[in-house]
């Protein structure tokens, strides 16, 4: 068998993470999953939602793409298998389309999870009105080349985040990241030790039982001189 050429490579999909982990990462919401990898490390930036709603979730099937051409994406729509994620990096390029109405509603009927494109999409309000999750740069009606080259299964960059296939992608209203497989078990139980302090945070604001006394003693460790609080005491000479 030849040797893959770098450029034009299209390699095996990875292994699929464990189902428990999908589950568990699906019900957090992706700031506190963000919070507890270091709030730098798998956040895509630039990208947000144009679907109608609902959680992204499932390993990336990976496709690198010549901005503005979708040749490979077609080609991974083919080969992805049912619950995974097609993540294109295409650059960030948002002069051409790399996916439109047609190619997600294929997608969507393949049983693929969804799309993250660093690049832009065309055929919004079919998007919007659908379920399937896709995240995307920018929006045009340019259409694309499909010229290639491109590769598949291969690392990727998203607006800063490097993805590798199988990583476990993770989108909601707040933005989209990737979870490697190796540290899913300790990002899950990190953000979910968060989620349970901000759920009793919230009920001590409901019951007007909430201490704020960290802020004034935060600003007295950077050395700001704190006025009286409105109901203290004057201070001054008896």
């Amino acid at each position: 068998m030849p040797t893959p050429i770098i450029g034009i490579r299209i390699l095996p999909s990875p292994s699929r993470p464990a189902t428990e982990h999908l589950e568990r990462l699906a019900a957090l919401p992706t700031p506190n999953i963000s919070d507890n990898m270091q709030r730098h490390c798998g956040a895509a930036a630039g990208l947000r939602p144009y679907h109608r709603g609902g959680k992204l979730i499932g390993p990336a099937f990976t496709v690198k793409t010549r901005p503005g051409d979708n040749l490979l994406v077609h080609k991974a729509i083919d080969m992805a298998g049912p619950g995974d994620v097609i993540v294109v990096d295409a650059g960030g390029e948002v002069a051409q389309a790399i996916i439109g109405e047609i190619m997600t509603t294929h997608a969507a009927k393949r049983g693929i999870a969804g799309f993250v494109i660093d690049g832009a999409i065309r055929d919004a309000d079919a998007i919007a009105s659908a379920n399937l999750p896709v995240f995307a740069r920018g929006v045009t009606h340019r259409g694309p080349y499909k010229d290639g080259p491109g590769e598949i299964n291969v690392a990727v960059c998203i607006g800063g985040m490097v993805v590798n296939p199988g990583d476990i992608i993770v989108g909601d209203a707040d933005g989209v990241l990737a979870v490697p497989q190796d540290m899913a078990e300790a990002v899950i139980a990190a953000a979910s030790a968060q989620n349970q302090k901000e759920e009793a945070t919230l009920a001590a604001i409901a019951a007007g039982t909430i201490d704020r006394r960290w802020v004034d003693e935060m600003l007295r460790q950077k050395a700001y001189v704190l006025p009286d609080a409105p109901n203290a005491p004057k201070k001054g000479r008896k």
